[in-house]
């Protein structure tokens, strides 16, 4: 893949999560502007307690699984979540590490930092700093995270082995990564991997699943672990997206047949 190419998907995700932070309603009541699928955070495995304690605004349905449920997270430990969004992990993850932890937020998209930024100060987290950046090139300090938390973005990534090597470069020594994603259990044909609306709809740019733990162990991680996984989403799920990529109920079956999410442990 050029670099050409790779600028031009980071700035069709940019543009497409610009859309879903300016809307006022969650992604699941939202329409094509919508990204990861059409289902609720309740499906992916979130509490009602949970959802209901976030700030409004904060759950825009974005995910494909609840990563701060199985991170193990303590007091006092610093967080880094991979693609923050409207801040839903963050502040789940500030409630687990209390006001002597810290939480810090990366996403590449203005927009959805600035809704982020409100979504916590209406919310009261002070232990929370989003920050603009890409995953591939981090704004974070060699060895300073404990634990690293990411959900439904390292696919969107077009360079996804760098996305690792930079996770790995700002854990400490012990610290550990929970990544909810996507991934495939065969390739998709090319006319789907070439197709925009897909790639920023997050399946498109999943990648096969042994290939994807390969990228986590290339990067220097141990004890390489998928803690779960399932079906992404029906059939019926991708209606919407199926449209605005202009593919038919066959490709859409295919699709809802070979993308599965996971969620994947691993430690430096």
């Amino acid at each position: 893949m050029s670099d050409a190419t790779k600028e031009d998907i980071r700035t069709s995700v940019r543009e497409r999560y610009k859309q879903s932070a300016q809307q006022s309603e969650s992604c699941c009541g939202g329409g094509s502007s919508c990204s990861c699928g059409s289902q609720s955070s309740e499906s992916f495995g979130y509490s009602a307690a949970e959802l209901s304690s976030l700030p409004d605004g904060a759950d825009l349905s974005l995910g494909c699984g609840n990563p701060t449920a199985i991170a193990g997270l303590k007091e006092g430990e610093t967080v880094l979540d991979l693609g923050s969004g409207a801040g839903i992990d963050c502040f789940l993850a500030a409630a687990r590490v209390g006001e002597s932890g810290s939480v810090i937020g990366v996403d590449m998209t203005p927009e959805m930092l600035s809704k982020a930024r409100k979504n916590a100060q209406s919310g009261g987290y002070h232990n929370v700093d989003f920050r603009l950046g890409e995953i591939e090139n981090l704004p974070v300090r060699d060895g300073s995270v404990d634990a690293i938390i990411s959900n439904c973005v390292i696919n969107l990534s077009p360079d996804k082995p760098r996305v690792f090597a930079e996770a790995h470069r700002v854990l400490k020594t012990g610290g550990r990564i929970s990544v909810s994603d996507l991934v495939l259990k065969s390739p998709l044909p090319a006319e789907l991997r070439d197709n925009m609306a897909l790639l920023t709809g997050c399946i498109a740019g999943a990648i096969p699943k042994a290939q994807y733990l390969d990228a986590i162990e290339s990067a220097g991680f141990a004890s390489v672990t998928v803690e779960s996984e399932s079906a992404y989403a029906k059939f019926e799920h991708l209606s919407s997206l199926a449209r605005e990529a202009g593919i038919d109920d066959e490709a859409t079956r295919l699709i809802a047949d070979t993308v599965v999410s996971v969620t994947i442990t691993a430690i430096k």
